[in-house]
């Protein structure tokens, strides 16, 4: 039985074998349409940006409604990735972040083919650096050619604080593992935070069972967590301090403790640390609290 709708079978065309389709038009059509990524709505900054390793970015686009805007650096390969290409990638990645740190940044590689050896070099990288790989193939049906993007890499999605809770712990459980003075300087510093913030609905203490975190109006709200231990309480904020702030606060003695993936600012209180360092510790709050929202 024969369709009334014949199908036709698509021809995908070699760009680096082609003597139409080089690179410099690949550049070109997306300078013009960045939508032919499939990335979105996105807006174009520059083409052959100098680095000051010495090489070019082949293309900066930008999401000015994102918050902070979001820039990706995109480097684009005729044929099979390989090696250089994408250590070029992360490298012009880098330097643009370095530079431009207000912003947020993706490391975006495009070839016509992602093969399966480099695929596992960068599923490697993606857990730690914002990378995206689309291999994008030029594909001709019926005399007409179009662009197909393939998203083969992702951003790897992290975890919201709800999913990392684990199970639900209560007060009885932390007297247990920390101590009634450790735990009274997290109501103190909420009390800080509802007194510094004035929310309509107070914040109050959301026990799991390997931190204590704060929720309002039974929602998690952590711009500030809690892991107290018998003689003291590590408070980790979800901010990174401006030089300013953090400078004050070692000045005055506070127990800065180094920062990791998760928490920008993590300081170790002890029994009357909140009246000694009040002020800078109401700043700390403040600024979390600003960036978190």
């Amino acid at each position: 039985m024969t369709s009334e709708f014949p199908i036709i079978a698509p021809r995908v065309i070699s760009m680096k074998d082609s003597q139409h389709h080089d690179e410099r038009w690949l550049h070109s059509l997306l300078k013009d349409e960045p939508s032919l990524l499939g990335l979105g709505d996105l807006v174009f900054r520059d083409s052959e940006r100098p680095q000051p390793s010495g090489g070019r970015l082949d293309l900066l686009l930008s999401d000015p409604e994102t918050s902070p805007p979001t820039r990706y650096e995109v480097e684009v390969q005729l044929g099979a990735t390989d090696e250089t290409h994408i250590i070029r990638t992360i490298e012009y990645w880098d330097i643009e972040r370095k530079r431009y740190p207000q912003y947020a940044h993706i490391a975006v590689i495009v070839a016509e083919q992602v093969t399966s050896r480099f695929l596992n070099v960068i599923q490697l990288f993606n857990g730690t650096i914002p990378l995206i790989a689309i291999q994008l193939q030029l594909v001709e049906v019926n005399g007409s050619h179009t662009l197909i993007p393939s998203r083969i890499v992702d951003l790897f999605q992290r975890g919201t604080d709800e999913e990392d809770e684990g199970p639900p712990a209560d007060r009885t459980y932390w007297e247990g593992k920390a101590s009634s003075r450790t735990l009274q300087i997290v109501d103190d510093m909420i009390a800080r935070a509802n007194t510094l913030l004035s929310p309509g609905k107070p914040y109050e203490a959301k026990y799991n069972l390997h931190y204590i975190g704060i929720m309002q109006d039974g929602k998690t709200r952590n711009f500030m967590t809690f892991n107290p231990r018998k003689k003291h309480t590590i408070a980790e904020f979800k901010t990174d301090l401006d030089e300013q702030v953090e400078g004050e606060a070692a000045e005055a003695g506070i127990d800065l403790m180094p920062p990791n993936k998760w928490s920008g600012c993590r300081i170790r209180l002890a029994h009357g640390d909140l009246v000694k360092y009040g002020e800078h510790l109401d700043k700390i709050i403040q600024q979390a609290h600003e960036q978190y929202h």
